[in-house]
């Protein structure tokens, strides 16, 4: 209950912090005239819708399971992960429209130190509230406060590469005012544009894994396989190994190869045991062991690959 609500409190300071810097960059953006402000003015603003459906599915998927979901509410975490994808990708491509737009037609910017300002004061504060969520979104493995703060984190990497082009007219137009250095600002958008899809690409590729139930990483697989092998010689072997996952759950299923003649008290032991080890390591994970006898003589094709018997470990 208590890391439930860290993940809702820290949600709901990204939604904060994100409607903050939504109102400061449009009011700033629309006095100065800068489409590189205005994009970071929806990116933040692509940001609070992302940040508002990552704290609906953090309260949603810590809901127990139910008769209609009855592994779980933890694909809303995956699902918000895939929707802020998305909307990463839409703002992209009105940024790019619009720096287009502006390449074509410059228009001169006014008073750029208020940009520099605002964009500063926006990085800053993302940084703080992206370590919170990267944080809180690791210990509870929370996929969608993890997408959240690489939403922001991005943001603070093209506020900065706003706040530079910024400094760079600014600096031109005192120093060199001969040269026309309208083109920085639609460029400095263009870029932000490149960096946010690249995120958004990546996020994609993160949360639709887990809602297609793609296998756990191998290194996890390997981990938990290891783990079986250490019980050996009372484990013979195991098959029918499956896995994935569903928000911060983890789903483990395989069947365990015992010694024939092992009392139904011995197999119950040593199921607990490897389900213990398991449980300890992935903190929120379903195990179901399915326990078979072991003669040694009827070896079965679909447990060659991990018999112990034959090939035993280590």
């Amino acid at each position: 209950m208590e890391t439930q609500k860290q993940k809702v409190l820290v949600a709901a300071l990204s939604v904060l912090s994100n409607t903050t810097l939504v109102i400061l960059k449009l009011i700033v953006g629309v006095i100065i005239g800068s489409v590189s402000v205005l994009s970071e003015a929806i990116h933040s603003g692509v940001d609070l819708l992302a940040a508002v459906i990552a704290l609906l599915a953090v309260k949603k998927s810590g809901k127990p399971a139910d008769q209609d979901h009855s592994f779980g509410h933890g694909k809303y975490e995956n699902l918000s992960g895939a929707i802020e994808a998305l909307l990463i990708f839409v703002a992209a491509a009105w940024i790019i429209f619009e720096a287009i737009h502006k390449l074509i037609k410059p228009q001169p910017i006014e008073t750029v130190g208020w940009g520099v300002g605002v964009m500063l004061f926006s990085s800053l504060v993302n940084i703080v509230v992206s370590r919170l969520l990267f944080k809180v979104g690791k210990k509870t493995d929370s996929i969608a406060l993890q997408a959240d703060a690489w939403h922001l984190l991005t943001d603070v990497y093209t506020s900065a590469g706003v706040m530079f082009g910024l400094l760079v007219l600014w600096f031109g137009e005192r120093f060199i005012p001969q040269l026309d250095w309208h083109w920085i600002d639609p460029v400095a958008a263009l870029g932000v544009a490149l960096l946010i899809i690249k995120a958004a690409y990546q996020l994609t590729i993160q949360s639709i894994r887990d809602l297609l139930d793609v296998s756990l990483p191998p290194g996890e697989e390997i981990w938990v396989k290891n783990k079986i092998k250490e019980m050996y010689p009372q484990v013979r072997g195991f098959h029918n190994f499956r896995s994935r996952k569903s928000g911060a759950t983890r789903f483990v299923e395989f069947h365990l190869m015992l010694d024939a003649t092992m009392s139904v008290k011995d197999s119950h032991a040593v199921n607990d045991k490897i389900v213990k080890e398991i449980k300890c390591r992935f903190k929120d994970s379903k195990v179901m062991v399915h326990i078979e006898p072991c003669d040694n003589n009827s070896c079965e094709s679909k447990c060659l690959t991990s018999c112990f018997v034959k090939h035993p470990p280590g």
